[in-house]
């Protein structure tokens, strides 16, 4: 048996250590402040908001170049460098609160799962399935999407549970594909809605041969209040880890979006052109729902559809953010694998487009 199959096994039938013993209080007081977290953030902030965009219907607006707010607002003549920090803050702006709710839900799971004996099936298929499950009512983005990540992954989920809640939340959300499905030809849906079960089916080859360091400290035997302890400090870890990289990826998301605009897109298709938005969607961390938005209105303004296809297939996916903190939790071939895998379904999808519109 080789090591990770070892270390799986022992995972998915882990048990608390001796001499601590967890009381239904320690797992009741985490599991409701998860829980109320995920209401607070799902009924007062994101529903209502993805909702809202899905009525706009073809008046739905993007404001900023990668958020749909604009806090500082960003003119063309800028000066470049002003551009990008203006950009950056709007950035970080529109995802502050979905970001807290990452941090703080993957804190929580952080906390939670260790009390559990069982992580994990010992199924790779089923695990990848209890991710879907987890990952489709999430409602946050690829980039909030990634601490929830790397709870799970340190918390002795399995690898392919916590790939398929990230590749789930931002894409298989029902409010968002019911925006993709009204506001492109079923075609374009369909080949959206595919490029997604391809990377979930890819899940197997993505996740790395070694399992990631795992932090499963279980509260020591005490009351409630031992676990809000320790779910504090794993708090306080999560944010010096992520926050930095948060404002890194603000920093490079805007610096891509400035120095290459939509605008300067050729109006000529090629195969570079398609690999070039390929490489850029999938690099771009955008918000909840924005690569349908945006999508739509390049096809709305008259870009050849191989180039829409191809940046809904790729954009709001991945993005340098989670590739920053997967490689930081899982391992830096993992997130090149993913961002390949990711960036080349888009490719094909694009290809395929160009192909069709051609006969």
């Amino acid at each position: 048996m080789s090591s990770s199959t070892a270390a799986a096994s022992a995972l998915a039938s882990a048990e608390v250590p001796k001499g601590r013993t967890i009381s239904i209080g320690q797992i009741a007081v985490v599991s409701l402040l998860a829980l109320a977290m995920g209401l607070y953030f799902w009924v007062d902030s994101r529903y209502p908001a993805l909702v809202k965009k899905l009525h706009a219907g073809p008046s739905v607006k993007v404001v900023g170049a990668i958020s749909f707010d604009a806090l500082l607002p960003v003119d063309p003549k800028m000066p470049v460098m002003t551009r990008i920090e203006r950009t950056s803050v709007n950035w970080l702006y529109t995802n502050r609160i979905g970001m807290t709710f990452g941090i703080g839900f993957g804190a929580a799971m952080l906390t939670l799962l260790p009390m559990f004996s069982r992580r994990r099936f010992k199924s790779g298929f089923g695990n990848t399935l209890l991710g879907v499950a987890a990952g489709t009512p999430l409602g946050v983005c690829a980039n909030c999407a990634a601490p929830i990540g790397r709870g799970l992954a340190q918390a002795g989920a399995s690898p392919n549970t916590v790939l398929a809640t990230m590749i789930s939340s931002p894409t298989l959300n029902v409010v968002v594909l019911a925006m993709a499905f009204s506001l492109f030809p079923l075609p374009i849906a369909l080949t959206k809605v595919a490029t997604v079960v391809a990377l979930l089916a890819l899940v197997p080859w993505l996740t790395p041969k070694t399992e990631p360091e795992l932090v499963c400290a279980a509260p020591e035997s005490g009351g409630a209040g031992s676990a809000v302890v320790l779910f504090l400090k794993n708090l306080g870890k999560m944010i010096l880890i992520t926050v930095p990289l948060m404002v890194v990826a603000a920093v490079l998301g805007a610096t891509f979006a400035e120095l290459l605009p939509a605008s300067s897109l050729p109006v000529q298709v090629s195969i570079f052109g398609i690999v070039a938005v390929a490489l850029i969607g999938t690099f771009l961390p955008v918000p909840m729902a924005f690569d349908v938005a945006i999508a739509f209105l390049l096809m709305s303004r008259g870009v050849p559809m191989p180039y829409v296809v191809t940046l809904l297939c790729t954009l709001g996916v991945f993005s340098v953010y989670s590739a920053m903190i997967l490689g930081k939790t899982m391992s830096w071939k993992t997130a090149g694998k993913m961002y390949g895998a990711v960036t080349g379904l888009g490719i094909v999808a694009g290809v395929v487009t160009r192909l069709w519109h051609a006969v």
